[in-house]
């Protein structure tokens, strides 16, 4: 008589697989909504204040270059800047920091929230968003008037 095939665990084998993949995939997704609901709360506790959305036209004795160069063009925390255009066609140029220019706080990168700095950067009196057609490249700048 020929001996008794063994007995296939096929069934456990893939309900294990399927539990592993699912924990797998949910624990880095609560983790990431637990990070969301506590970044939401962070910032409802942060009181709020209402800044321009961008700083306004200031005069400026020193002359405009022809063509920014790429560092020109990219803000960075501590830098100060003027507006040379208007409020709703903001120009900003490096300058020397002084009296009548803004200071950079902060920049946030890859948003266009500028009430993002009410949060971020309590002490900004001003802010401008850089907004690109790739998001990837937009920014806010949160500003305070010197």
């Amino acid at each position: 008589m020929p001996p008794a095939a063994p007995v296939k665990k096929t069934g456990r084998n893939v309900a294990l697989i399927i539990t592993l993949v699912v924990l797998l995939v949910l624990c880095p997704c609560l983790g990431l909504a637990g990070w969301a609901v506590w970044k939401v709360a962070d910032a409802a506790r942060t009181p709020s204040t209402t800044a321009p959305a961008v700083p306004p036209a200031l005069p400026s004795d020193a002359p405009t270059p022809a063509a920014p160069t790429p560092d020109e063009e990219e803000f960075a925390r501590g830098d100060c800047l003027v507006n040379e255009g208007s409020e709703d066609d903001a120009e900003l140029r490096k300058v020397p920091c002084g009296p009548d220019t803004y200071e950079v706080l902060l920049r946030i990168p890859a948003t266009t929230d500028g009430d993002r700095c009410e949060a971020l950067a309590p002490q900004a009196t001003a802010n401008y968003v850089h907004d690109n057609s790739i998001d990837l490249f937009d920014y806010v700048l949160c500003l305070r008037k010197r």
